[in-house]
């Protein structure tokens, strides 16, 4: 909004030239998304435990170490897609339809998973919306989203995936993009939900995962860049770098209240929100298979699902104390902090490997 107010003017006050800066505008975004989170993170979180009572049911069967939790507040998600919605709001051109595109996905998403907590705490259930439901809604926010992105695409890039080492090369799926990139939307979405299950475990990982493709989308929007790094280019798509600071600002501010011991939980309100929008900027950029690389550890804890349930079904035996992975660990007696940042660790570790692949081309 600024942007669309301000920039016209900085013909006649120098000063508003600022907000031309798509840098200035992202920076403002994160500072922007971080103060709200901390002027409303007390005010939500007290509320949120005077509605919800006994706060977000605790698995029986997992780490017994988690049953001091209960009582806490689930839905924290809130928090973020507030400091998020309105930093976006305040700083992004509002022309973009790549940034209306991801807001979508982000807020259709935490609908959903708002649903799904609702359920958990209102029923005391722990399972929330039946798992075919939620994966169908998901589906078709998900669809609507890549359309959209499809229709304002270049005709070259729309329905195209770009491989990563490989400057040129771009393999045309044509409308099989589409439920290509509705797998990777949705499969982000709850990739990030099944790595929240500690405290900070999620929101660290996301926020590093955001700053990384903050730079990707705003080295793919800039024609210069992207020419010199041999990327491939994406008209008004670095617009979604003021998105991604702003998502590094929400959660540095949500990581304040979550900080073990955690006072406020995500729930699915938060992780499948976040999930699905770094899955849909991966989408607009053309960078879906670097997000694999980047959010690298989110692949690994729902690998880890996976590879669990099929193995018990086939062989009646478990590969993992227990799924997720991170629960794995705490069973083979590591204690939760050491958990979470060794894991933000590998987080790291892996942005830096996605990074790196914008110049091995």
């Amino acid at each position: 909004m600024l942007f669309n107010l301000l920039a016209p003017l900085a013909d006649q006050f120098a000063v508003f030239n600022l907000f031309r800066y798509l840098t200035f505008r992202t920076g403002g975004a994160t500072l922007t998304a971080l103060l709200v989170a901390f002027v409303l993170g007390p005010r939500l979180i007290s509320w949120l435990k005077t509605k919800q009572g006994k706060g977000q049911p605790i698995r029986t069967d997992g780490p017994k170490t988690h049953l001091s939790k209960q009582g806490t507040p689930t839905m924290g998600g809130f928090l973020i897609l507030i400091g998020l919605v309105v930093s976006v709001l305040l700083w992004a051109d509002l022309s973009s339809g790549y940034v209306w595109a991801v807001t979508v996905v982000t807020l259709g998403f935490g609908l959903i998973g708002f649903a799904d907590d609702y359920l958990k705490v209102s029923k005391v259930n722990p399972k929330g919306v039946p798992g075919k439901l939620k994966l169908l809604l998901e589906v078709v926010v998900a669809t609507g989203a890549v359309g959209w992105i499809v229709a304002i695409t270049t005709p070259e890039h729309s329905t195209a995936l770009a491989i990563p080492f490989f400057k040129d090369l771009l393999i045309q799926l044509g409308w099989f993009f589409v439920p290509v990139a509705v797998f990777v939307i949705v499969g982000a979405g709850n990739a990030v939900n099944l790595t929240d299950g500690l405290d900070g475990l999620a929101i660290v990982p996301v926020m590093i995962a955001a700053g990384a493709f903050g730079i990707i989308v705003y080295l793919v929007g800039n024609f210069r860049f992207a020419d010199y790094l041999q990327i491939h280019h994406v008209a008004g798509a670095g617009e979604l770098a003021v998105f991604c600071g702003a998502l590094v600002g929400a959660g540095l501010g949500f990581l304040w209240f979550n900080a073990p011991p955690a006072m406020v939980f995500m729930g699915d309100t938060g992780s499948l929100a976040l999930g699905g929008a770094l899955g849909a900027i991966a989408v607009a950029v053309k960078h879906e298979l670097v997000l694999a690389i980047v959010g690298g550890l989110f692949v690994l804890e729902t690998v880890s699902v996976v590879v669990q349930v099929i193995s018990f079904k086939l062989t009646g035996k478990r590969v993992f104390r227990m799924a997720p992975l991170h629960h794995h660990f705490e069973q083979k007696g590591w204690s939760e902090p050491t958990v979470v940042i060794r894991f933000w660790i590998i987080a790291v570790v892996l942005a830096l490997v996605g990074l790196a692949t914008l110049k091995l081309r």
